[in-house]
């Protein structure tokens, strides 16, 4: 497994200096978000980013998957908005295109999958119309993704409709097991909504899992906190991935610690080097 971190978890430091940094700290893969002023899919001068980009990936042997998470990339007032399962169907068909061109930039750069999740209800439509809505908007993002080679690693997402584990089982019988569709996992998310213990939650699924967000979490409790200083018990969740053969990115995923994210970076790989080399682990900064 890689030691992974993500750019929505960089603060203060253009991510493309960011990279050659990470590296000297010894992590070789990173989770890319495009947002506004970090390729963006809607800007002018595309083409000539993501050659910076490959490139600057490429000089330092990293790895990399795109994520789709920005905050306000497609509307300035409203989080995450529009999504899947928007009501107007306007909003879902932009979060659809948005998806589409994000496929490309991970194609473009060699990504090993995109990410995505559903987002949360915005309205009171009952469970049967917000399903069609999702399998809808699904559709043409796997079709598109399948034209491109590139796998789609779904989130389970504390607040979002599909939300857990379960959930994301019910998904994939309800679009009939398609191609190409693997999971994102995230250790906080599990220890949030109480998919516990994680390690036998996730042991399903691992051949699935294609992306792995790491951060730590308290119970009922959607906030990403530094490694070791949650609930979350790591050691038999990276023992399952290393013995299902998951041998992507362990992506360090702490928004709230980007204004000191050198540090942040630094703490978690000596965290979880010590984990994968099974030894004790140091004792988390104040």
């Amino acid at each position: 497994m890689r030691l992974g971190f993500s750019t929505n978890s960089i603060g203060d430091t253009d991510p493309l200096e960011a990279v050659g940094i990470l590296a000297d700290l010894g992590y070789t893969s990173l989770a890319i978000t495009p947002d506004h002023h970090r390729l963006d899919p809607f800007a002018a001068g595309l083409a000539a980013e993501l050659g910076r980009w490959r490139a600057a990936l490429d000089r330092h042997a990293m790895a990399r998957v795109v994520e789709t998470g920005a905050r306000h990339l497609l509307d300035p007032l409203r989080k995450h908005e529009p999504t899947l399962i928007s009501p107007e169907q306007a909003g879902r068909e932009r979060r659809i295109e948005f998806t589409r061109r994000a496929i490309d930039i991970a194609a473009e750069l060699g990504a090993g999958c995109l990410s995505l999740w559903s987002g949360a209800a915005s309205d009171a439509a009952d469970a049967d119309t917000l399903w069609a809505r999702l399998i809808d908007s699904l559709r043409p993002i796997l079709e598109h993704a399948a034209r491109r080679g590139l796998p789609l690693g779904f989130e389970p997402e504390p607040g979002m409709f599909i939300d857990t584990v379960a959930r994301f089982g019910q998904l994939v019988a309800r679009l009939g097991e398609p191609a190409g569709f693997r999971l994102t996992i995230d250790t906080g998310h599990l220890e949030c909504l109480g998919e516990r213990p994680a390690a036998d939650v996730i042991r399903p699924w691992i051949d699935r899992i294609v992306n792995v967000h790491v951060d730590d979490m308290l119970s009922c409790r959607h906030e990403h906190l530094p490694l070791g200083t949650g609930d979350v018990d790591f050691a038999p969740l990276l023992a399952t991935l290393r013995e299902g053969g998951y041998a992507g990115g362990l992506h360090v995923e702490l928004p709230r610690q980007s204004h000191r994210w050198i540090d942040t970076a630094r703490e978690s790989a000596r965290f979880l080097e010590a984990l994968l080399a099974d030894r004790p682990r140091p004792t988390p900064a104040p």
